[in-house]
């Protein structure tokens, strides 16, 4: 991180200080503001909000810039859980920007299931001020709430300067912030892995409540694929040349599928494989990145991967 954003830190803390009284503020030391591993922590937190928002041609390049005004954050929320709220889109003044990130903050800390407010590490006012560490440790939680299986730096900690305003006066202390946990190993990675991968344990359950869910998938896939007056009845099979799969990723994402981008009617595996890879693509630019599922996997009717894809999307579509 650049010097500069150490003194703008500063800056901040120094003519905003009296609004502090009584409160407790942190402030990244400049060494930890240079430490590799907040650096790719943040460089992982932006590609994966770039992703995300791919569709809605929205670039981040700077966490403490580029999310002040709550205009990023509606949009991953939109995206990311499905929540459409009544705000402006574009708010320039500071109390238009403060209003509307009122109404986003409320929705996310409810989403992320942090309605105590002692377990937050963020608030309107700090994320509204570029505070970098309010701002990490947000985009952290929404990561591990709606895409939990995204690689993040594991034992991010940095150093920080903790102030305390007073009547007395300013008392400092040192500490140190975690913004990411470590990485488990044994059998505890295991059942994190697991957790990680609801599929492969749900494939593992006795064969009813695995065709309970099955018969939700279909019925889902089958709603929204009643208007293009297509049906599937065999879940294993039918998805294996990607066009029903392209078919209904433009359905539930509002986009068409140029017919001239895939095969409409494949007649080889590497027409399908094609077919497939597009479709993952198309998957990945809308922010759900599923890279434990190989293209190949689906053209051989792979039902694991063929559910992970599935119920990547009836996840998200449902808002579970």
């Amino acid at each position: 991180m650049e010097p500069e954003c150490f003194e703008k830190y500063k800056e901040e803390d120094t003519l905003d200080i009296e609004s502090f009284q009584g409160d407790k503020t942190k402030v990244i030391q400049p060494t930890s503001l240079r430490d590799p591993d907040l650096e790719k922590l943040k460089e992982t937190l932006v590609d994966w909000i770039n992703s995300t928002l791919t569709t809605e041609h929205i670039v981040v390049k700077n966490l403490q810039e580029d999310l002040f005004d709550g205009l990023v954050l509606h949009h991953l929320l939109s995206r990311l859980a499905g929540v459409h709220l009544s705000v402006e889109e574009i708010a320039l003044s500071k109390k238009a920007q403060i209003r509307k990130l009122e109404i986003i903050m409320e929705e996310l800390d409810k989403r992320l299931g942090l309605q105590d407010s002692s377990r937050i590490k963020w608030n309107i006012k700090l994320i509204h001020n570029k505070d970098l560490l309010a701002t990490i440790h947000l985009l952290v939680a929404m990561v591990k709430c709606f895409q939990p299986d995204l690689d993040l730096p594991a034992n991010v900690k940095v150093k920080v300067v903790v102030v305390e305003v007073n009547k007395g006066g300013i008392k400092s202390d040192e500490q140190i912030e975690v913004l990411t946990e470590e990485s488990n190993t044994g059998s505890e990675s295991l059942s994190n892995t697991e957790r990680e991968d609801p599929i492969e344990q749900l494939l593992k359950l006795e064969d009813h409540k695995v065709n309970t869910v099955k018969k939700a998938i279909l019925h889902f896939v089958n709603k929204n694929m009643s208007t293009l007056g297509l049906q599937v009845d065999d879940m294993d099979k039918q998805f294996a040349d990607g066009v029903i799969l392209l078919l209904l990723i433009g359905q539930l994402e509002g986009f068409f599928v140029p017919l001239s981008d895939f095969y409409l009617t494949p007649v080889n595996p590497s027409e399908m494989l094609q077919n497939v890879t597009l479709a993952l693509d198309l998957l990945n630019d809308i922010g759900l990145q599923l890279s434990s599922v190989d293209p190949q996997d689906i053209v051989s009717q792979d039902i694991t991967a063929t559910f992970k894809i599935l119920y990547t999307l009836f996840r998200k579509h449902k808002g579970i």
